[in-house]
């Protein structure tokens, strides 16, 4: 045994967790990095320290595949043995265990896949999940699971939550009151230098950060490297920005080392290993506390993160850029000052801490909850809701997770797994690449589907182009390090699923089937078919989205696509393809069978302004072909034409005299109210099946509403039964007769109703009838012998005394045919000029 396990902080803590164990069975253990909290605490478990206590089977689970390989190598070292004796480990593809193996590290996905199998976990005496703290969410579920087993099945296993935090206290709640054991590692002081970037730079958008931000990260770094000792280890927040900081590295005093879940398995082990050589280890957030990176005294945070996020609108799924919390900030700063006295470079304000959140956003809050869905229903709890989680699944995405899960055929009507969804969940892929990896066999095979779903689960490097089927063929014949993850997860796949042979189909044709099974959404037409040299067609996808294909592309003016991987940048309407493959109309009918769909449809077409009568058939959001309908349903005729009332307004489609009934039933409306109806468009809309019947069920088009006779539709919504209607003209006549006999009409246009009359025929009226039962004064616009106006009174008695004179004035020397007496008011009203003599 390797004495340096003496020197590991939390050995203190050993004898508490022992004692939680024995007792209630379970423990929480607060352990900040670097404490041994990940290799000592299994082996002490496992009683491989030499300390009298009894050997049991311990399996550690942990978020990543690199912490895993990690955690297993130095625990074996710590024993002075190879991996695969006591100490071993299990990846997806990968597994290195003997018969002596009592600690087995595993990932989150491979226990949940384990508990799946066999709930009872046989053989296994503790189970140790690693880094809790980080709210992944296959952690969160494998907790539940446990949790339930423990209640129902095997209430002596023992289960430990390991958190590199102090935030312990719902975890122990969750685990019923669960002890919690703390181990405090060796804190040595951390000195904080701010330094933001020298001028703004533009905030992250989905995948995108601003290079001005990581070539100030670059320029930090070198900074670093010139003021303090020690290795540097820098925080960016993917693989990419990790390049583009190493390219601008070149040249500096270090080596230069590019830790992430790809790196190569050289470069992880260079990385976690002790050197003479100073080193700049560029890292994900998997430095953050899952890896314990030696001799560094600097770390530079480049103050980002990656969080998932599903837009189950488009039907894409990614990851995002986003400010890292500050519970992630302590834990990076931490990293500095572990073995000694360090320093923190953050590259952003002060300021902006006051605006970041303070823990990380849980996954389950965030992510694609498909894979959760199946996984509660193959467990027996499709709602989740008797799991012991420590957030709840939000409705939405498990409403949208059960919608995709019912259409795959992995769940029934009732959210209860099918013998098919539990095929789809022991793949241990997402349930969208088990389909493609099930259903693609019996179509192309088994070797080409597993290939091809294999190139699907694990991204290729974007530098192989978007072309899937060229990516493929470039993929087979490479030695690099992805192309030797691909062939594992080839090899493992091919033992997930039954041995079909090949079939005939070409193997461009078997590409782009394979990706439109996992993503029959996701297929997508081109909408110009013959684009202009040098122009490329945007694309249709069956979900609805706008997409289009990205500067460079190796796919040419293809008519159609089966897209594997699509984001959507800042600024844009459309989603840009990144991979994809080629597909042709009969494989699209084939793999996107279940969105297939042949309709009549009626509706309301904006653009023509007119009822469109058609029989479409579609692929979701592609239309396939159509054809006009002879003899459509006439209550969908109905209710295209009522859309079009809503779209375009009753006062629009419909034809209303001027003036007419309508507007004088607005005024009395307004003036009265009840029992006078409402007449606006909307107040029309809604009641149409009292006043619009039978015209409106007859009616075929646009030209059909337009010859409704409105003025004897609206009678029907008249106050009939109490008797009000018949004191219509009453209240609101249409006309009024005026002193020289003449019947005028009044204009309900306005607000105010008014009568416009030539002066001439007033004469002798001293005031003007009021409307509405007396409520509202009728206006007079008095007007020349020309028609035009000259005077507006709502007092026509006041303008006889003190307007008139002034009228009278301007006027009898324009008109002098015209009568212009000095009293009006006695005067004989005429429609006349004055009598030749």
């Amino acid at each position: 045994m390797n004495p340096a396990w003496r020197e590991l902080p939390v050995r203190t803590a050993l004898p508490a967790l022992h004692d939680a164990l024995d007792g209630p069975g379970t423990a929480v253990l607060a352990a900040p990095p670097g404490t041994g909290k990940t290799t000592l605490v299994p082996l002490a478990l496992a009683g491989l320290l030499s300390d009298g206590r009894p050997v049991r089977r311990v399996l550690v689970a942990e978020p990543r595949r690199l912490a895993v390989r990690a955690a297993a190598r130095r625990m074996a070292w710590l024993l002075g043995e190879a991996v695969g004796g006591r100490v071993g480990y299990t990846v997806r593809g990968e597994r290195r265990v003997g018969p002596d193996t009592v600690v087995e590290v595993v990932t989150t996905g491979v226990l949940l896949q384990r508990l799946q199998r066999d709930q009872e976990l046989p053989g296994v005496d503790v189970v140790v999940l690693d880094e809790c703290h980080e709210r992944h969410l296959d952690a969160d579920t494998a907790l539940a699971f446990l949790l339930d087993v423990r209640a129902a099945l095997r209430p002596e296993l023992r289960l430990v939550c390991a958190s590199a935090t102090s935030d312990t206290e719902a975890w122990a709640e969750l685990l019923g009151g669960a002890p919690v054991v703390e181990a405090h590692g060796v804190s040595h002081p951390v000195r904080t230098v701010w330094a933001p970037p020298p001028r703004a730079v533009r905030p992250a958008h989905g995948t995108r950060v601003d290079p001005a931000l990581l070539d100030h990260v670059a320029a930090t770094v070198r900074r670093a490297l010139t003021e303090q000792a020690g290795d540097v280890l820098c925080f960016l927040p993917g693989v990419g920005e990790i390049a583009r900081v190493a390219g601008q590295l070149q040249g500096v005093p270090a080596d230069v080392l590019q830790l992430h879940g790809r790196a190569p398995q050289a470069v992880q082990d260079a990385a976690l290993t002790p050197a003479a050589q100073r080193r700049v280890v560029l890292a994900t957030a998997v430095a953050e506390s899952s890896l314990t990176v030696p001799g560094v005294r600097i770390v530079v945070d480049a103050g980002l993160a990656r969080e998932p996020r599903t837009d189950h609108a488009r039907g894409l799924a990614g990851l995002v850029t986003v400010r890292a919390s500050l519970a992630a900030a302590r834990q990076r700063a931490g990293r500095a000052g572990r073995e000694a006295p360090g320093t923190v470079y953050r590259c952003w304000h002060e300021a902006e801490d006051a605006l970041a959140a303070r823990f990380p956003t849980p996954e389950i809050a965030l992510a694609d909850l498909t894979t959760f869905a199946l996984q509660a229903a193959c467990w027996g709890d499709p709602d989740a809701t008797g799991l012991a989680l420590p957030d709840a699944p939000p409705s939405g995405a498990m409403a949208a997770a059960r919608q995709t899960l019912q259409a795959l055929g992995a769940v029934d009507a009732a959210g209860r797994a099918t013998p098919r969804g539990v095929r789809l969940a022991r793949t241990g892929l997402h349930p969208r690449l088990g389909r493609a990896l099930v259903d693609g066999a019996a179509a192309v095979g088994a070797r080409r589907a597993a290939e091809v779903v294999a190139l699907l689960s694990e991204e290729p490097p974007r530098a192989l182009g978007d072309d899937l089927g060229a990516v493929w063929r470039t993929v087979k014949n490479s030695r690099d390090p992805y192309a030797g993850r691909w062939r594992e997860e080839v090899r493992r796949l091919l033992r997930a699923t039954s041995d079909e042979p090949a079939t005939a189909l070409p193997d461009t044709t078997a590409v782009g089937l394979v990706v439109a099974l996992a993503f029959p959404e996701r297929i997508a037409r081109a909408r110009v078919e013959r684009p202009a040299p040098g122009e490329r067609s945007p694309y249709l996808m069956a979900s609805g989205t706008a997409a289009e294909l990205a500067p460079g592309t190796a796919l040419g003016a293809l008519p159609w696509l089966a897209v594997a991987v699509a984001d959507r940048p800042a600024g844009s309407h459309s989603a840009r393809i990144l991979h994809a493959a080629a597909l042709d109309e009969d494989t699209a009918r084939l793999a996107g069978s279940p969105l297939l769909t042949n309709r009549a449809e009626v509706h309301w077409d904006t653009r023509r302004g007119e009822v469109v009568s058609r029989r479409v058939e579609s692929l979701g959001a592609i239309e396939l072909a159509e054809k006009p309908l002879s003899r459509p349903d006439r209550a969908l005729v109905r209710t295209a034409l009522l859309e079009g009332l809503a779209r375009e307004g009753v006062s629009t489609l419909l034809t209303w005299p001027a003036p007419g009934l309508r507007e004088r039933l607005a005024f009395l409306h307004t003036a009265i109210g009840a029992p006078w109806p409402d007449v606006s468009d909307a107040a029309l809309l809604d009641r149409a099946e009292e006043w619009l019947e039978p015209e409106l069920s007859r009616a075929r088009r646009r030209t059909d509403l337009a010859r409704i006779d409105t003025t004897a539709a609206l009678q029907r919504l008249l106050p009939w039964a109490g008797g009000e209607a018949g004191r219509l003209d009453e209240l609101a006549p249409e006309r009024i007769t005026v002193p020289s006999g003449s019947k005028i009409r009044v204009d309900y246009s306005t607000e105010r109703p008014f009568l416009a009359v030539k002066l001439q025929e007033l004469f002798g009226w001293t005031a003007a009838p009021a409307l509405a039962a007396g409520r509202v004064p009728l206006t007079v616009h008095l007007l020349s012998p020309a028609g035009r106006p000259a005077a507006v009174t709502g007092d026509l008695a006041s303008f006889w005394r003190d307007g008139y004179r002034a009228v009278r004035a301007d006027l009898r020397g324009r008109y002098p045919r015209h009568p212009w007496p000095e009293d009006p008011t006695t005067a004989e009203p005429t429609r006349r000029t004055n009598t030749r003599k």
